[in-house]
């Protein structure tokens, strides 16, 4: 239920973010016997209750065309009993992850015979503000609560009814296994003023993480009083070098771009080596352009490719989300990671190539979250890179980078045990 005036929204997001603030500190202390007992519990009662959820995803779909969603995101926001299975068995692989917190990173034991310990521990309260999907909802409740972060969930309003009914039934579980209430909280309002009241309160709120367009991000930037974990766009880029095997290539470019275009580890820009610039590029080019990808490329591109159109300066900067990609050919692996930097989004890039050289100088030199090296951008994902779950791909250097899975959810702090030292 939306909060009628200022007044009680100010009182409403408090009595939230107060409340999460004192399940984090319970949450700390939990075990991973607990925590685990409450993902499967979860991933039980979602089978046992998926009528529920089906019921309040109809509503949703319902109100969909109202919104202006188009055909491929209502798709998204459709819940099937087979995408609900989906959806448990995600919450029982994360009860199979090692529970980062209590961690020993490092112990060192000192002259003066103090031993000091570092040791992982949970950040406190995330607020996670994302897209509608409510998929999403259980996944970024499962992750903060099993690295010991209390929770608090603003999905979109599309989504709503999806995702308050998921959160009920995680709610119903944590109450069977003895979990904090307050660990996962859905924001019941779509005042959109309500997200900047939760921004401005870093006194409860340890991490804000938004997932979703580029204009969200930005201004969940710029109001933050507290860290934020973001990225703003995926332009990811393959460079396929003088030395690479160009059946490799056709492979890991066809799969970059076309296995899902509207998803932030699709590749975005081809970048190609003079050299095999006149062999691969007819080839690609008719390649992309059977499945429905328009190319957009510089002069020598546009040569090569009859299909190709001249592409501008803004394309090399856009992330696509769909049947576009841009080209550009270069004279060298120098020249080539001038380009990525300039114009990447630091998110996926890769490089085909059999150089070894070539391969650790890009990889060195590339600044992304992820270098692929003879391998698909699509692999940037927490579950390919073994994390499970993932709550976003973080484009920053601080806390975290790439995809942040359980540990990057963590801190750490020292431990320092003694004998009665005092310092001299």
């Amino acid at each position: 239920m939306a909060v009628a005036t200022e007044l009680n929204l100010d009182k409403y997001c408090a009595e939230v973010a107060s409340r999460a603030k004192r399940a984090s500190a319970r949450l700390a202390t939990t075990s991973t016997k607990v925590k685990n007992e409450w993902l499967r519990r979860s991933a039980r009662l979602l089978r046992e209750q998926d009528g529920r959820i089906i019921e309040a995803n109809a509503c949703d779909l319902a109100a969909a065309p109202g919104y202006g969603l188009s055909e491929a995101a209502i798709d998204r926001l459709r819940l099937s009993r087979k995408r609900i299975e989906e959806i448990a068995v995600g919450l029982e692989q994360i009860a199979e992850l090692p529970d980062p917190i209590g961690e020993l990173i490092r112990t060192t034991d000192r002259p003066n015979g103090l031993r000091i310990d570092k040791v992982r521990v949970p950040l406190g309260v995330v607020f996670f503000i994302y897209e509608s999907r409510p998929n999403v909802t259980a996944d970024a409740a499962a992750i903060c609560v099993k690295s010991g972060n209390a929770v608090i969930l603003r999905g979109g309003k599309e989504a709503l009814h999806s995702s308050q009914a998921i959160v009920q039934l995680l709610s119903e579980a944590a109450d069977e296994v003895g979990l904090p209430a307050a660990a996962v909280q859905m924001v019941s309002t779509t005042d959109r003023a309500a997200v900047g009241k939760f921004l401005a309160m870093p006194q409860y709120i340890d991490l804000a993480i938004p997932r979703g367009g580029e204009g969200l991000i930005r201004r969940v930037a710029a109001e933050a009083k507290m860290p934020v974990i973001k990225h703003f766009t995926g332009n990811c880029h393959v460079y396929v070098d003088a030395a690479a095997d160009l059946d490799m290539a056709r492979a890991i470019v066809l799969n970059s771009k076309c296995q899902r275009m509207g998803v932030c580890n699709a590749a975005e820009s081809l970048v190609v080596h003079a050299d095999v610039a006149g062999e691969f590029l007819p080839t690609i080019g008719r390649e992309l352009t059977e499945r429905g990808v328009e190319i957009r490329g510089d002069e020598r591109t546009c040569e090569l490719v009859p299909q190709a159109k001249s592409a501008s300066d803004a394309d090399y900067a856009l992330e696509f989300l769909g049947p576009i990609i841009s080209s550009r050919v270069v004279g060298s692996l120098e020249e080539a990671i001038d380009h990525i930097n300039r114009y990447g989004s630091q998110h996926t890039d890769a490089i085909v190539t059999g150089d070894d050289a070539a391969a650790r100088e890009f990889a060195a030199r590339v600044d992304s979250s992820a270098v692929m090296i003879n391998a698909s951008t699509r692999f940037n994902d927490g579950g390919q890179f073994g994390l499970g779950a993932e709550i976003g791909i973080s484009t920053d250097k601080f806390h975290a980078r790439g995809p942040c899975g359980l540990e990057e959810l963590t801190s750490y702090k020292y431990v320092v045990f003694g004998k009665g030292q005092v310092r001299e």
